[in-house]
């Protein structure tokens, strides 16, 4: 059977389509997503002998041109976030990377945040403002996050009482919304490994500090 070089794109393109259904990494998704986008475009143009009236007549070729530029942006996205974890440590600040994905909200010194034993849905950063441990009288100052332990735990319940000590602004993200970033890049999970690690770390030198004194 001749197989031209049109009928070649096209089936190049519905084959792309088919693996990127295939795909657990995200990027690869998308670059096989957008690559089938451009030669689905390209096959439309050829078959259509450059024709843009019979061009936008298929639904599929309307339904590619539209794709195009979100797969285009989805993979932008998710290589920007890959760098940024990557270049990711303890110490690096959330603001640059995290906080684009997380939500505001305003508290008064005084609101309890959440209570021990109360279920963890969300991981917090303190903006501005601090925020305080009850259990162990220990504060959170701005710049830190809080809460990944208790979302990570095989219970996902609260272990302390966090009570705002002053006026805060706290950047929230929910566990679904965490997760979604995982699925996008796993390399998300080595950054809050290395968090709890360190976390529970400070923990025992504090612990250590308390007793010897």
């Amino acid at each position: 059977m001749h197989v031209d070089i049109t009928t070649a794109i096209g089936f190049l393109g519905g084959a792309f389509y088919l693996a990127s259904h295939y795909q657990k990494d995200m990027v690869s998704l998308r670059i096989l997503a957008l690559a089938s986008n451009v030669l689905s475009l390209i096959f439309g143009l050829l078959h259509s002998h450059f024709d843009m009236i019979k061009m936008v007549e298929l639904p599929e070729n309307i339904l590619n041109a539209i794709l195009l530029p979100v797969n285009a942006k989805r993979l932008s996205e998710i290589l920007r976030l890959t760098k940024q974890i990557e270049q990711a440590t303890v110490e690096s600040p959330i603001s640059e990377w995290l906080l684009p994905h997380m939500h505001l909200k305003k508290h008064h010194a005084g609101d309890v945040l959440f209570r021990k034993g109360d279920k963890a849905h969300e991981i917090v950063y303190v903006a501005a403002g601090r925020l305080k441990l009850q259990e162990v009288n220990h504060s959170i100052e701005a710049g830190e996050l809080i809460g990944e332990i208790g979302l990570f735990s095989g219970e996902k319940v609260r272990t302390m009482t966090v009570v705002c000590e002053t006026d805060c602004e706290l950047y929230k993200m929910t566990d679904e919304m965490m997760y979604h970033l995982y699925y996008q890049n796993p390399k998300l999970g080595f950054f809050f490994m290395r968090l709890i690690v360190e976390r529970l770390l400070r923990d025992v030198q504090r612990h250590r500090s308390e007793s010897a004194t």
